[in-house]
């Protein structure tokens, strides 16, 4: 199962539709290839996944389900929490 991580957009290149995002302390250059016409701007919560931008989505609901995975990533083991928050290329 593949899973969307809201992330700040922090950063946004136009010429190259790419953004750079913050998801939970890392950040990464993101695609807004899928996004469409909805207009982001610098501080705005997106959904993440595997490298694009999927959406534009509220800060309330974005900062919930923040909260919901740190819940999730605390219980982990460190090998596992590397990996949720950092991807498994970076094992």
């Amino acid at each position: 199962m593949c899973l969307s991580i809201p992330s700040k957009v922090v950063k946004i290149d136009k010429e190259s539709s790419i953004a750079t995002v913050d998801t939970m302390g890392v950040q990464r250059e993101a695609s807004l290839a899928l996004i469409g016409d909805e207009e982001l701007q610098v501080g705005d919560f997106v959904l993440l996944h595997i490298g694009f931008v999927m959406k534009k989505i509220d800060e309330q609901e974005a900062l919930e389900s923040l909260e919901i995975y740190r819940d999730i990533i605390d219980r982990m083991n460190e090998d596992d929490k590397r990996m949720a928050i950092l991807g498994e290329d970076s094992l």
